[in-house]
């Protein structure tokens, strides 16, 4: 028998359809939040100028969209993995055969290609 899951966000702000969940903190306590794109957008913009003459304390380091999404892809695809120590090595950037891949050559590759 199969068994299918499904998980709805509804927005806390206004009850429609959520689209993600954002993750905040203040005063040392973190808070979750569920938003549709346009209740998120705005809550972005609201934090923006805080965000900008703040400086981070700790926690993991967010991406863009575009930017976390080729990072996954290249962290499970091992051609992509191949081409681009193929690329640091013909660019006389050190890299090494196996392991990881500093993200000084991540972010130059991705800016040659």
């Amino acid at each position: 028998m199969a068994q299918r899951v499904v998980t709805l966000l509804t927005d806390d702000i206004d009850g429609d359809e959520a689209a993600e969940t954002v993750r905040f903190g203040v005063d040392g306590t973190e808070f979750e939040i569920d938003l549709n794109e346009e209740n998120a957008s705005a809550f972005r913009e609201a934090l923006r100028p805080y965000v900008q003459k703040g400086r981070r304390s700790g926690g993991r380091a967010t991406a863009s969209p575009g930017r976390r999404a080729a990072a996954t892809n290249t962290k499970t695809d091992p051609a992509q993995l191949k081409a681009i120590r193929g690329w640091a090595k013909d660019q006389n950037l050190k890299v090494s055969d196996r392991g990881r891949i500093s993200a000084d050559i991540l972010s130059a590759y991705e800016a040659a290609h």
